[in-house]
């Protein structure tokens, strides 16, 4: 295998875009890896750290470098591709027929597009403060995807963004749904009376694909970014949310979504809430919900719930709804039934999730019934593992964690991380249940379930037909560009057992350990 290097001058390209298309180089003939990234020094560290550079190029931050490991006579052809995917797209012909380029800056693109109201920023955090302060100024919402923006940063560009009453989304939001328009990592779900707020991007995913699936729509799903509830930032963008979504027409219900703030944070939250006098739905996800109260306020325990109870309140119903659990007798049937299949010495499960609010729900229903959890971000009992890259006893994983990524895409986008794991888990001896999730939508790999099938089968295949069960849930609608029902059916031809939310899928995994234990 050999590494080439090539720097790109004045050629701009967003996070997301340059993940697809590394992602795509990576999967040509003979090609190993491939990672595309701004020559930040940020992003020189992580391509040092990840051992695709060996020494700091000469770049400048505005540089873009491309990064491909694969066999020497398919490295030309790699970069052919990256260049023509990196080529300046030209914008629709002027009133003299002229092609003219895409704009370059914020402020041209505003130009071409006055009646714009809302700008998507993807930069590098160097950057991105600067360019979301100049959105701001020229009047417009902004939707901030770039992380690496200090808590100071965020704190002056939420507070200057509610003086002039417009919304600020992020730092780090990488999901949103606005008046229809699904944003960065998002669903396409039908439009109707349910506002989400949340800060937890497959979170708003997760609540708003089951929502369209219930047969109810969303008027806008909001994000607030991950240190939005914190007690430095004070909630400023949920409650701008709330606010927003009070005053909006077509929204009827409001459902909020994060894990616990912080207590102060909390209480001025749902004080606004109560005061819309609509219907919300809170899922603080792993706080007491006995302490989530107040007028107009429903608390949920997951993100399932948090679906079922907006529909219910949505349709004019009672916000009731049963979780399914040991007791349930779909969950009992399905588990006896796997768990046959489970032979000593596997005891183990070991969930390899794409979506951190996913494997952060996982370890808080498993919490309870299983005491040796390990994982990477540990939450509740769980135990933080001894390497990433090893897993211990009952282990739940967050893949999209900065360790597995640096250098490369998500694996949302780029499946390849997460299928070398099940690869390497389905080969212990100790592993009864692999815990999938799969999120579908803008963004995401254009065929995650066909990638995921041809793993599993390679995987049965090597253990002639033997090894783990295999359960998972996916995310997202049948409207989506992966399409759900297509997606559904490439899983089970493959044998996997599939559920209709993350929480059923953890629950189901659960009973089947426990069963194959007895």
């Amino acid at each position: 295998m050999e590494t080439r290097t090539k720097i790109y001058q004045n050629i701009y390209q967003d996070s997301v875009a340059l993940m697809r298309i590394s992602a795509t180089i990576s999967d040509m003939p003979g090609i190993e890896q491939a990672s595309g990234l701004m020559g930040t020094t940020t992003n020189l560290d992580l391509l040092l750290e990840s051992g695709l550079l060996d020494a700091r190029p000469n770049t400048k931050p505005s540089d873009l470098l491309f990064v491909i490991k694969g066999k020497p006579e398919a490295l030309d052809d790699a970069f052919t591709a990256a260049e023509i995917a990196l080529a300046p797209k030209e914008s629709s012909e002027s009133s003299g027929g002229v092609k003219r380029l895409a704009p370059t800056s914020l402020l041209g693109a505003l130009e071409e597009a006055p009646m714009a109201n809302l700008a998507l920023i993807s930069t590098p955090g160097e950057f991105a403060a600067a360019e979301a302060m100049k959105a701001l100024r020229a009047g417009l919402n902004v939707l901030l995807f770039s992380d690496n923006i200090s808590v100071e940063q965020e704190i002056i560009l939420k507070k200057y963004a509610a003086e002039k009453s417009l919304l600020f989304m992020g730092p780090d939001c990488g999901t949103a749904i606005i008046s229809g328009v699904p944003l960065a990592f998002a669903n396409v779900v039908r439009q109707g009376n349910i506002g989400i707020i949340g800060a937890s991007g497959t979170g708003i995913q997760q609540v708003s694909s089951l929502i369209d699936q219930l047969g109810s729509g969303v008027s806008h799903a909001i994000g607030t970014g991950g240190h939005d509830l914190s007690k430095e930032v004070g909630g400023l963008t949920m409650l701008a949310g709330i606010h927003a979504l009070a005053n909006d027409p077509h929204t009827k219900v409001i459902t909020l979504i994060s894990k616990p703030p912080a207590k102060e944070v909390a209480d001025k939250v749902l004080a606004a809430a109560s005061n819309t006098g609509k219907p919300i739905v809170v899922n603080f996800l792993g706080a007491d919900a006995s302490q989530i109260k107040g007028p107009h306020i429903t608390a949920a325990s997951t993100l399932e719930e948090a679906a079922h109870r907006a529909v219910a309140l949505d349709k004019g119903e009672a916000a009731d709804f049963t979780s399914a659990g040991p007791e349930d007798l779909g969950i009992n049937e399905r588990s006896k039934i796997i768990a046959r299949t489970i032979k000593s010495p596997q005891r183990y499960l070991r969930g390899l999730y794409t979506g951190g609010t996913f494997c952060y729900e996982a370890q808080l229903l498993l919490q309870n019934h299983l005491s040796d959890i390990c994982s990477n971000g540990p939450v509740g009992n769980a135990q933080k593992m001894t390497s990433p890259f090893r897993s211990e006893g009952h282990t739940v994983i967050d893949l999209g964690d900065d360790v597995f990524t640096r250098g490369k895409p998500h694996p949302m986008i780029d499946p390849t991380p997460r299928n070398e794991r099940i690869l390497q888990e389905a080969n212990d001896p100790e592993t009864a249940v692999i815990l999938l999730d799969v999120v579908l939508g803008y963004g995401s790999h254009d065929d995650p379930a066909g990638e995921l099938a041809k793993t599993i089968g390679a995987a049965r295949t090597s253990l002639k037909g033997s090894g783990p069960a295999y359960i998972a849930s996916i995310c997202g609608t049948v409207n989506d560009p992966q399409n759900l029902a297509d997606q559904k059916a490439k899983l089970e031809a493959g044998g996997v057992t599939l559920c209709a939310s993350n929480a059923e899928a953890v629950i189901l995994a659960l009973q089947v350990v426990k069963r194959s234990q007895q």
